[in-house]
């Protein structure tokens, strides 16, 4: 298929879902399927749509508010952990890579090359990640050990040759994130900023998207390639499968020996320092829509979503004025919340409400004629579609209670789900039963490749999410792998996952 042919069709099924948006609701259940039912519901709630480019897609502007709300939130994290913004290149010479064998095998498969002819020859590669760039010039940026730590961080693009299935927010060849680097002169410096970070990504997932998140370390097998340790936050959603939300990063001393980062010591000797690495991505708008999601469509936790109310007005000939007059006046009273105040005339009162549920608004405050004589609204919240009456003049104290009230609400349901997801069992028989029967497992684990993989295959695709930090991860004296019967070196959790 040519490249012109290519782009016809997927404009054509952009054309399609531009289409489809036209019409509200979804054809399938979240608990039939949710692959789906996730789906339709990215593409309807105007959040994102496929691009032109195979493997890319558009983050429309209500998808891009809340990739916004989790910058904001977590810049003021960064910047009270002393962290600084920057930008680095996204070309990348080929060399760079090279200099660290660990590195460049373990992204090499999905590495988007740009030939270089008319500058040396040299390729460049579009950045998956960009340890490699930045060490080039801590290189030239740490001398002595006044020079440390240096902290910074960058919101950018990330591109890697994903081949398999698009799945917007969750799986594509170009993504939003932001990776954090920092360099330390002693390696327990480096791992306190592991650790440190990625708590402050278990508290964004539960102060700002409502839903709780395992924390631990991922295997020998699953960390990340170069990495000295790779530690994750991993969501479970509804369908029985985890996702890889974040990452925190010991990256040794790899890198620096790679590019010659070292410092003069305290003691006048030259050392090589210690590197970190963290980050999110866009994937966790993917993860928060399929966690609190349902089939009446989206339902943005309020924390995050930009528009927190919207207004509908219940219009008739006589009353018009006086009815919009009102609801104009209750959405300057509540600008904070950046209220939507929709009048539209070419569609009902109850169309308003389906297509503003669908889009997930966390609350509605409806206005007729009656309630404008009685000096009260009806008000709706999204995730328990609850009516109250609200005297207009509490509205001020009600809104902030009952979107707080929201809040926990969705956590609590995910959380509630989390923990009865938990099977904790002790050989293979039973780790069958709760793996078929979609559940997150907990095992006692030998820790070896070897296992895993044996594992992997035997299942049709269990993996190892990440083993517990602290005591929780340490198995009891004298356990057993579940699986392969040799001693256990660590607890360890498994499920299915995206």
């Amino acid at each position: 298929m040519t490249d012109e042919n290519k782009n016809k069709k997927n404009n054509k099924k952009n054309n399609s879902n531009s289409e489809d948006q036209n019409s509200l609701g979804l054809t399938v259940k979240k608990s039939e399927d949710m692959s789906e039912w996730y789906s339709q519901l990215v593409l309807k709630a105007e959040l994102a749509e496929h691009a032109p480019s195979k493997g890319c897609y558009v983050i429309r502007p209500r998808g891009y508010k809340i990739w916004e709300a989790i910058q904001k939130y977590f810049d003021k994290i960064i910047k009270q952990h002393n962290v600084d913004n920057t930008y680095f290149p996204l070309f990348i010479p080929e060399s760079f890579f090279q200099k660290e064998a660990d590195h460049f095998e373990g992204f090499t498969p999905e590495l988007a090359w740009v030939a270089n002819k008319d500058e040396g020859g040299e390729r460049l590669a579009l950045r998956p990640t960009s340890e490699a760039v930045m060490c080039d010039s801590f290189s030239r940026w740490v001398r002595s050990w006044r020079d440390l730590p240096l902290k910074i961080n960058q919101w950018c693009n990330i591109v890697r040759w994903e081949t398999k299935a698009t799945r917007l927010f969750l799986r594509s060849r170009e993504f939003l994130w932001q990776e954090g680097h920092c360099v330390y002169a002693t390696e327990e410096e480096c791992n306190l900023d592991v650790l440190d970070m990625l708590e402050e990504y278990k508290i964004l997932c539960e102060e700002l998207l409502a839903f709780p998140v395992l924390t631990g370390r991922k295997s020998e097998k699953e960390k990340f390639a170069g990495a000295l340790a790779t530690y994750s936050i991993e969501a479970f959603l509804p369908d029985g499968k985890a996702i890889q939300a974040g990452t925190s990063h010991n990256l040794g001393q790899g890198f620096m020996k790679a590019f010659d980062v070292s410092f003069l010591g305290q003691d006048g000797q030259k050392h090589t320092p210690w590197h970190s690495s963290w980050g999110i991505s866009t994937r966790l708008i993917g993860t928060m829509v399929m966690m609190h999601g349902d089939d009446k469509g989206l339902v943005l936790p309020p924390r995050v979503a930009f528009n927190k109310i919207v207004i509908v007005p219940i219009l008739f000939d006589k009353t018009r004025e006086a009815v919009l007059n009102k609801a104009d006046e209750i959405k300057n009273m509540l600008a904070e919340f950046h209220p939507i105040l929709d009048d539209r005339d070419e569609v009902t009162p109850g169309w308003k409400y389906n297509e503003w549920e669908f889009k997930g608004v966390p609350l509605r405050i409806e206005i007729g004629p009656r309630d404008l004589d009685a000096g009260q609204v009806v008000f709706v919240r999204r995730d328990n579609g609850e009516k109250q009456f609200i005297k207009i003049e509490d509205l001020k104290e009600v809104v902030p209670e009952q979107l707080e009230l929201m809040h926990q609400a969705l956590f609590d349901k995910a959380k509630l789900h989390l923990d009865e997801s938990i099977f904790e069992v002790n050989d293979w028989d039973a780790f069958m039963s709760a793996y078929e029967a979609k559940k997150l497992v907990k095992v006692n684990f030998c820790g070896e490749d070897e296992c895993e993989d044996w594992i992997k295959d035997k299942t049709g695709g269990a993996s190892s999410r990440n083993v517990p930090n602290g005591d929780e991860g340490m198995p009891a004296e004298g356990a057993k792998c579940f699986h392969c019967g040799k001693p256990a070196t660590c607890v360890t959790f498994f499920s299915r996952s995206y």
